[in-house]
């Protein structure tokens, strides 16, 4: 690959999330405030939403590997299951012994006494739930009956969502309404600015080991930013391949023409390539017409 060619010790843009890389942007810093706030509070379900690509998962990840240590967590990364299926997942991450294999009823039992055993030992449970979209209607009620577990005084599990706006649209049926209320605290992520963008790259190049001149300059960050929409996944594919355009051509320096050639080989930009393209023929087509109306004007007079 391009890693010998720029001097990195690994690859700076890759789609895994990796907590390494992680950047304090402010979206990212902000939801990670409200979610150890919530929890420190005690509070049953929290909510973190964001569009495909803008960091949740590695935001969860950092919450993982960064809670206090009084707190257990069970995490579910693929929370496509059903009622039974989430009881008995959400089972085996608490340690609940033979959890495959019991009933419902008993299963239901085993994991309350298992919570109330944490509770009395001073830890707070955690349930973590990745593309929480995901969820089927029935486990998202089986999700809500988890909160009813509690003492006279804290809840006995909290839950945190990490999903797409799509569960916002869902949470929004009549059906979900005693759901949705007991969503205390919510944060939705937006995309990065252009000088985020900017500092995002070259964050993620330093933290690969790039020692030398600035391989994107700003005005090719601003493109970046204009093409991808801000979202971190777009702008990393992006880089990637322009870097291992540059390295197939034997060049130290990211250029323009690298840019215009991976959004060209990348979906959910290409599009704006066109637009682009499109609105710069029509200003030349306006400034034709003008000219050649003040020309007739001129000549009329």
């Amino acid at each position: 690959m391009y890693l010998y060619h720029f001097g990195l010790r690994e690859l700076p843009f890759t789609l895994t999330p990796n907590t390494n890389f992680y950047l304090g942007l402010v979206p990212h810093d902000e939801a990670f405030a409200v979610l150890l706030t919530a929890l420190k509070s005690g509070e049953g379900f929290i909510k973190v939403i964001g569009e495909v690509g803008t960091g949740k998962t590695l935001l969860c990840r950092k919450l993982l590997n960064e809670i206090p240590a009084h707190f257990v967590t069970a995490y579910i990364p693929n929370p496509y299951l059903k009622p039974d299926e989430l009881r008995r997942a959400v089972a085996v991450e608490l340690g609940v012994k033979q959890a495959q294999r019991m009933s419902v009823q008993l299963l239901t039992q085993r994991i309350q006494s298992r919570l109330l055993e944490l509770h009395n030992e001073g830890r707070s449970v955690v349930l973590i739930l990745d593309e929480a979209q995901a969820l089927p209607a029935e486990s998202l009620e089986a999700l809500r009956l988890f909160t009813n577990l509690e003492t006279e005084t804290r809840k006995l599990l909290q839950v945190v969502l990490f999903a797409q706006p799509e569960l916002d649209q869902r949470l929004a049926e009549n059906a979900f309404r005693q759901l949705k209320q007991r969503i205390t605290f919510s944060y939705q992520l937006r995309p990065m600015s252009d000088n985020e963008v900017e500092n995002y790259i070259h964050h993620r190049l330093h933290v690969a080991g790039y020692k030398g001149a600035a391989l994107f300059d700003h005005s090719l960050c601003k493109k970046i930013a204009y093409f991808s929409n801000g979202i971190p996944r777009l702008v990393n594919i992006l880089c990637h391949k322009m870097l291992m355009l540059s390295f197939g051509q034997g060049q130290f320096k990211i250029t323009r023409q690298h840019l215009i050639a991976a959004v060209k080989d990348t979906e959910g930009t290409e599009h704006k390539l066109k637009n682009q393209h499109l609105a710069m023929t029509l200003g030349v087509i306006s400034l034709i017409v003008l000219c050649a109306f003040v020309w007739i004007i001129g000549v009329q007079t």
